[in-house]
């Protein structure tokens, strides 16, 4: 169990503006991550040290994508003015989280601008719906090779997740305890009116950056 992204919502009409004022703060440019066909969502992703991944990602015009979890959850949290979605959690086999939480993942796939089409199965994304502080969970299922945090040489590295919330309501939805770190980054309880994502810290070449 590892940290595989964090991701970060915002508007349609914001998405370019928005990814380059966080690539200016980074001191680092993104990537266009392409669009998620069952999802009615695109993304730019900034690979990170430590085989992570900065998402920034958007709700398309995509009227048959409105049940779809994903897509809502985007599309909640850009009408909050955008901001910080969720935190995402990597497993090698998806199937043991699929049993204690007694539903079976979805399959989710991104076409890159190149074509490759990236796949994977995920589960929990209602669960962050209602109560934001929790991580999804996530299994590749495309070549290990391609996954987002190789698409292009790291500038930046995660070091902590500020998270408001209840760790004890998180470490059971984990399914263990929450040691810090989780690969390399540190997980910050900070106190908050409303739980979710606080804030995230980067080691840059510029210095260590808080992006709330």
């Amino acid at each position: 169990m590892r940290l595989d992204h964090v991701s970060y919502a915002v508007a349609a009409n914001e998405l370019v503006d928005t990814v380059q004022s966080l690539g200016s703060k980074l001191g680092a440019s993104f990537l266009d991550g392409g669009r998620h066909p069952r999802f009615g969502t695109r993304n730019f992703i900034l690979p990170l040290e430590g085989g992570t991944y900065l998402e920034v990602v958007a709700a398309l015009d995509h009227p048959s994508a409105e049940r779809v979890p994903f897509f809502q959850a985007v599309c909640q949290r850009a009408e909050l003015g955008g901001g910080w979605l969720c935190w995402v959690i990597s497993v090698d086999d998806i199937r043991p989280v699929e049993q204690r939480l007694g539903r079976t993942a979805v399959d989710g796939h991104r076409v890159r601008p190149d074509g490759y089409d990236l796949t994977w199965k995920q589960i929990g994304i209602n669960d962050v719906i209602g109560y934001p502080a929790l991580p999804y969970f996530t299994q590749w299922t495309s070549d290990l090779d391609q996954h987002p945090s190789k698409a292009a040489t790291p500038a930046a590295k995660l070091v902590s997740c500020e998270i408001a919330g209840d760790p004890d309501r998180i470490r059971e939805w984990l399914g263990g305890p929450v040691d810090s770190p989780i690969d390399n980054s540190q997980i910050q309880w900070v106190p908050s009116d409303e739980p979710g994502v606080v804030a995230i810290h980067f080691e840059t070449p510029r210095g260590q950056v808080r992006i709330d």
